[in-house]
């Protein structure tokens, strides 16, 4: 198993998924001899999950199920342990997008944080490219550390515990691309260049108020940054659901020609036409998520 790499069978020491509602996901590390407690009862790791395929239905000791889903960078943002605010995937995919990620790609962050847009950064560079991510906190340095080991990414990822304002990233002329959600990022806009290649690149802040934005733009534009944009991405999900709209009734065609009758012939009966009709039709939500924060973009000149 690993994030950047599907696997068909469940293994010992693998991270799987529990999949037990459309709000309810957890992650399990699979281990020999273990179970984990559900709310529809206990899995044992050993003849529930060990051999299974991924994406199985597995019944719990209580009667229910649940589905065991290989891990994804997606699922894995909606089930992390919260070390710190994390980016989800709508950002997530602008950031990946704008900032032209592809397999190869060098990349520098700070801070790691819980490790959320690490994994979609590590699944989009993979196989050949590389993370430099930088975590001012010791602890959450620590802990991500073991979950790129555990997740079998470490061989993409170098952590460094340090201040990336005053320290840098620890690799100059290298990145492609540069990724900073810190307090200060006009502090760490130098640094950023230093680990930019030459041949130019791509830089991104995020930033929950304007007031930073405003100070991260100045930097940029005095660090010769070019291209310089901020935007704000809301995601508005429609539900799509069945509805009955009432047919209105016009009463009988008297433009359609009629034929005469005869004597034998009954009168003709009304013919009644349906009270309803189902259709699908999508309704927007009474209340979505407002503001996260702000993604400022900038590319540096080739030099």
């Amino acid at each position: 198993m690993s994030f950047v790499e599907y696997s068909d069978l469940i293994q010992d020491g693998d991270v799987v998924i529990v999949y037990m509602g459309h709000n309810s996901v957890m992650p399990v590390k699979v281990q020999h001899g273990s179970q984990t407690q559900t709310r529809y009862g206990a899995i044992r790791h050993s003849s529930d999950l060990i051999g299974q395929r991924y994406g199985s239905k597995v019944t719990c000791s209580k009667g229910g199920w649940v589905l065991v889903l290989h891990p994804t960078p997606e699922l894995w943002t909606v089930c992390l342990p919260h070390r710190t605010q994390i980016l989800y995937t709508t950002d997530i995919s602008v950031i990946t997008m704008m900032l032209e990620l592809k397999p190869g790609s060098v990349v520098c962050e700070s801070g790691t944080g819980s490790g959320s847009l690490s994994h979609a950064i590590l699944r989009t560079v993979a196989p050949t490219g590389h993370l430099h991510t930088v975590e001012f906190h010791e602890q959450r340095a620590q802990k991500v550390a073991e979950e790129f080991k555990e997740h079998r990414v470490d061989h993409l990822v170098t952590v460094r515990n340090q201040d990336v304002c005053k320290d840098g990233f620890g690799v100059t002329g290298v990145a492609d691309a540069v990724f900073l959600d810190i307090p200060s990022p006009w502090d760490a806009v130098g640094h950023a260049k230093s680990a930019l290649k030459k041949h130019g690149g791509r830089l991104c802040s995020f930033s929950p108020c304007i007031e930073q934005v405003q100070r991260t733009c100045e930097a940029l534009a005095d660090h010769g940054f070019q291209e310089i944009s901020t935007l704000e991405v809301l995601l508005r999900v429609h539900d799509v659901r069945t509805i009955s709209l009432p047919l209105p009734d016009f009463g009988p065609d008297h433009s359609a020609p009629s034929e005469p009758r005869t004597t034998e012939e009954a009168p003709p009966t009304a013919t009644l036409s349906p009270a309803s009709i189902s259709i699908k039709t999508t309704t927007p939500p009474r209340e979505m998520p407002g503001h996260t924060g702000y993604l400022t973009f900038a590319t540096k000149p080739r030099t």
